[in-house]
């Protein structure tokens, strides 16, 4: 018997016993696992799963870094090994966490563009609270559909009613390309909102007489002036479009997905249609792409 059937063998006993999770979630994760498996067997002739160490873990880390995987893929995998670590019977070691790994909001030596869920919530009460209800609405759709902030700008009333008939927003992109984006009931509310207030025929966020960089200026430096009071990261309105990506992504490995079939669809959702640009928004690498 090979090395990796040994260990096969072992992690089928396992699994028939842990009833935990959902079944796609242990499905999803033996798939993880046994990825794990192969390159324990191969590189550390490993005979027992009960030995796995913190050594085995930095070193597959940095196997799946050197491959280029996509931060949310290496956080997954490493997601995978813990939940049937956790659940042997016996183990010897005990697995070093996330935080000690440097795996931090996804970022792995990058900057992490992406916003939390209360940092979102905090500037869009700033918002409010300072009647910039347009505002509101524009980064609510950098933050569920994943618009560029010139994107959001070209969005006229008739933009606005296919997309609440259709339930896809038509998008008018970077360098002239074009794209349509499923639209949530977020969306569905701003695009009503707006639609009440703009006059047919008119773009929904640019006022009469104003300059478009103009009013893109305005929201840009609303957001570098507010940050400082809720977070010391320089987060920016591109890291929202980052956050709509890494969720994107994530909802479709949960839905069984391969890395990069996933990477694929959410490149087509941004509008660029290239898998190193995906790459970037997935380690939340350079801004304003």
């Amino acid at each position: 018997m090979t090395i990796y059937k040994n260990l096969e063998t072992q992690f089928e006993k396992l699994f028939r016993h842990i009833k935990v999770g959902s079944f796609k979630t242990r499905e999803r994760y033996a798939k993880a696992f046994k990825r794990f498996m192969v390159f324990l067997a191969e590189k550390y002739h490993l005979q027992k799963l009960s030995n796995i160490s913190e050594k085995h873990i930095l070193s597959y880390l940095e196997y799946m870094q050197k491959k280029g995987l996509a931060a949310s893929t290496v956080k997954t995998e490493l997601a995978a090994i813990r939940f049937f670590h956790d659940n042997m019977p016996y183990t010897r070691n005990e697995l070093p966490s996330n935080k000690r790994l440097k795996l931090a909001k996804r970022s792995f030596g990058g900057v992490d563009r992406t916003w939390t869920n209360r940092e979102f919530n905090i500037i869009v009460g700033i918002a409010i609270d300072n009647n910039h209800n347009d505002f509101v609405s524009i980064m609510t759709l950098a933050r569920y559909a994943g618009l560029r902030l010139e994107e959001c700008f070209r969005i006229d009333t008739n933009d606005a009613r296919k997309a609440l008939e259709e339930g896809r927003l038509y998008v008018k992109g970077k360098g002239g390309l074009t794209r349509y984006v499923p639209i949530n009931e977020s969306i569905r509310v701003v695009l009503r909102n707006a639609l009440s207030t703009t006059p047919i025929g008119q773009k929904l966020f640019v006022r009469l007489n104003d300059k478009t960089h103009l009013a893109m200026k305005r929201l840009q430096c609303f957001i570098v002036y507010h940050r400082k009071s809720f977070t010391d990261r320089r987060i920016t309105f591109h890291g929202l479009r980052h956050t709509y990506a890494h969720e994107q992504y994530d909802k479709f490995i949960g839905e069984g997905y391969s890395d990069y079939k996933a990477r694929k669809i959410v490149s087509e959702l941004l509008g660029h249609h290239r898998d190193d640009v995906t790459r970037i928004y997935l380690s939340s690498g350079d801004d304003d792409v």
